[in-house]
């Protein structure tokens, strides 16, 4: 057997009973920030509950993946063409929120700070993995400027590099219109993700957004 010995313990692969087990195991494993070994505990607390929990589970994970829908306006995730939010007559379709997926609109509606709507673009320009404009969701996103009455777009994407050249490309692509453009205040650590700050940093930073021309004076 192969041991593989590290400066800090030796790891011994692990042999499993069963086939069925180990393909769990491996399809669990490959879920991000889960090793072997945790989905190793969840596949034999699975295989410990009734028959019934483990089948609700699979079904849900079935009616997700094969139902589940992307808003026709902001590209949230929905149960429906258009998500909750847009839809919603309450919330302020003049001002548009722009951030890079969905785990970020979670992210700012849990400070409950900003009725605007959203809109998602499906991650940020980085040459370096292949990820280009036309791979995200930008057009649309001028388009609604172009068509709708939007007052204001707000740069919420995170500090990083490929996040300010998303911001800066969006911002050259609206210079022609009559719109405010935006971007959340620097309370956000530079390089920081934006799903994992905290609901009260995260609010304050939306509530006192600054000019986008401003934020540039300031790389």
């Amino acid at each position: 057997m192969l041991y593989i010995i590290t400066e800090f313990c030796i790891f011994v692969p692990m042999e499993l009973p069963s086939k069925l087990l180990e393909n769990v195991v491996n399809e669990i494993a490959q879920l991000p920030g889960i090793g072997k070994r945790t989905a190793l505990r969840l596949a034999l607390h699975l295989l410990r509950q009734p028959k019934e929990q483990t089948h609700n589970l699979t079904t849900s994970l079935d009616k997700m993946r094969s139902e589940i829908k992307y808003c026709e306006e902001c590209y949230n995730i929905s149960d429906f063409s258009v998500c909750a939010i847009c839809a919603n007559p309450k919330r302020d379709k003049t001002i548009v929120c722009v951030v890079e997926d969905v785990r970020d609109v979670m992210a700012i509606e849990s400070t409950g700070l900003f009725k605007g709507i959203y809109h998602v673009l499906g991650g940020k320009i980085n040459p370096i993995e292949g990820i280009g404009p036309s791979q995200l969701n930008i057009k649309p996103l001028i388009d609604k400027v172009a068509t709708e009455k939007v007052l204001e777009v707000i740069f919420a994407l995170s500090s990083t590099m490929e996040g300010d050249t998303t911001n800066f490309y969006i911002y050259k692509q609206l210079k022609e219109f009559d719109v405010i453009t935006s971007t959340i205040a620097r309370g956000i650590g530079i390089g920081d993700e934006l799903e994992y700050t905290d609901e009260i940093t995260l609010g304050r930073s939306l509530m006192h957004r600054i000019p986008f021309e401003q934020s540039i004076r300031q790389i």
